[in-house]
């Protein structure tokens, strides 16, 4: 093995990624800094959010999973210099999402009250369901940014959403600054300050994208010609049977992950809120992986789109190796770090909360062990699934995640995570045993599939 054969390829992806990598970071670490603000008030409004964006998580990954089925339609067409399948795979897809946002928003509504039953403490759901009105309304315009945002990526060119994201997120932060404290002269609305200023910066974000690519004229010529490719039944089947797996790979990791905050809401309001913690900052390492996942995604579909599958497996393997190289540095950080982490989102200064943020902190150090073991799995996953998305294969890894996450995952976590077992511990075990199951057997997948190409080019 010529290690350089992979390396080489280390420029080219981190500049593909790199955008996409600082738009998700940006759009986590705002999530983050609501955590910390929302966070400094007590931790029952930190729970609240948690219990609250609990459903909308699900949601979110069943519409962005489905968007992402755009990518490689587009990557492949682009690659091709198909121009009639582009503009039928941009419109269509456009269209599928403002659909799937919609529908996501009625079912938030619907099934909000659900949590009533979830045997959650009663101020938590109390605070949490005002806040998921006003935040499942995003949902809408956070799918419209997406359609555009796969496209876009599919095109390889990952910045412009990046602007976009940045923007956004700068105007959520002062929204929610000023609401959430009452600054300014508005009034002190907690939470709910929180969940205006998501809805406020997505509209935003979708708002600007769009300006920016009828600017660049990379959509304009679309507008003109809707009627015509509005409805294309075949791309319309290619994208729902790309997209609907992927929607689902995406809910049965989300929910394994939403199921953990349930079960440590179980375990009462201080397990919950150090869940929250160890949760954010795993998502915001994950956000690298995440990006490095997209262009997976692309470079995986532009040779396949050539037929060149030998470069598709050494520059997925080069893809692969990099998430591996960043996640390593992560564990290690978050390792040693795992004492300092919890203190970023309380006010230990508080003499009221002063036994219950010392409980946290002591609850979220043992947690950051486990989050810095299954960097690595989780990582190698989603860059695979990446991968296996560009080719185009996604029913297999989508029964493999659905093995991985529900019949292995979920039973050890709510097995080990019993108040008599291993609690908040156990849990997080069965987060890890989950992903390293999916790791594994996704690699598998893709070492298979990859192989199988490659012999038959050359038979």
């Amino acid at each position: 093995m010529n290690l350089s054969n992979y390396t080489k390829e280390f420029s080219y992806n981190l500049k593909l990624s790199i955008p996409v990598i600082l738009g998700l970071v940006g759009h986590t670490l705002v999530g983050m800094i609501d955590n910390i603000m929302v966070g400094n008030l007590d931790p029952i409004n930190l729970a609240a959010v948690s219990l609250g964006n609990s459903y909308i998580f699900i949601a979110m990954s069943i519409g962005i999973g489905f968007s992402a089925a755009i990518t490689p339609i587009v990557a492949e067409a682009h690659s091709e210099g198909n121009q009639n399948k582009l503009k039928k795979s941009f419109i269509n897809g456009f269209i599928l999402c403002l659909i799937l946002g919609s529908v996501l928003y009625a079912l938030v509504l619907v099934l909000k009250n659900t949590l009533i039953y979830l045997d959650q403490p009663v101020e938590v759901v109390k605070l949490a369901l005002p806040y998921i009105d006003i935040v499942a309304i995003s949902l809408i315009p956070l799918l419209l940014f997406q359609a555009l945002k796969q496209y876009t990526d599919g095109l390889s060119r990952t910045i412009y959403p990046m602007y976009a994201t940045v923007v956004a997120n700068i105007i959520n932060v002062i929204i929610n600054y000023i609401l959430i404290f009452g600054m300014l002269g508005f009034p002190k609305l907690g939470i709910i300050g929180a969940a205006i200023g998501t809805l406020i910066s997505r509209i935003i974000m979708f708002v600007f994208l769009f300006y920016m690519l009828m600017d660049k004229k990379i959509i304009y010529n679309y507008m003109s010609d809707l009627k015509s490719f509005m409805y294309d039944k075949f791309m319309i089947k290619e994208i729902l049977s790309l997209g609907l797996p992927t929607s689902l790979q995406m809910f049965f990791e989300v929910g394994l992950f939403t199921s953990a905050i349930w079960l440590s809401g179980l375990l009462g309001e201080i397990p919950q809120s150090a869940n929250q913690i160890v949760l954010n900052i795993s998502s915001l390492t994950f956000m690298v992986a995440s990006g490095l996942s997209v262009s997976a995604a692309i470079r995986a579909g532009n040779q396949k789109g050539l037929k060149n599958y030998q470069e598709l497996k050494r520059i997925s393997l080069s893809i692969l190796l990099l998430g591996i190289y960043f996640a390593s540095f992560f564990a290690l950080g978050i390792y040693i770090l795992r004492d300092y982490l919890p203190y970023i989102y309380i006010d230990i200064n508080n003499q009221e909360n002063l036994i219950e943020n010392i409980e946290l902190v002591k609850i979220a150090s043992k947690l950051f062990i486990i989050v810095a073991i299954f960097q690595l799995f989780d990582s190698a996953q989603v860059i695979i699934l990446g991968t296996l998305r560009g080719m185009q294969d996604v029913k297999i890894p989508t029964i493999i995640v659905f093995i991985a996450y529900w019949i292995v995952g979920f039973p050890i976590s709510f097995i080990l995570g019993d108040e008599s077992s291993m609690a908040e511990t156990g849990i997080w075990i069965g987060l890890l045993c989950g992903l390293l199951f999916s790791s594994v057997f996704l690699y598998w997948r893709f070492l298979y599939l990859t192989n199988k190409m490659i012999n038959k080019i050359h038979k």
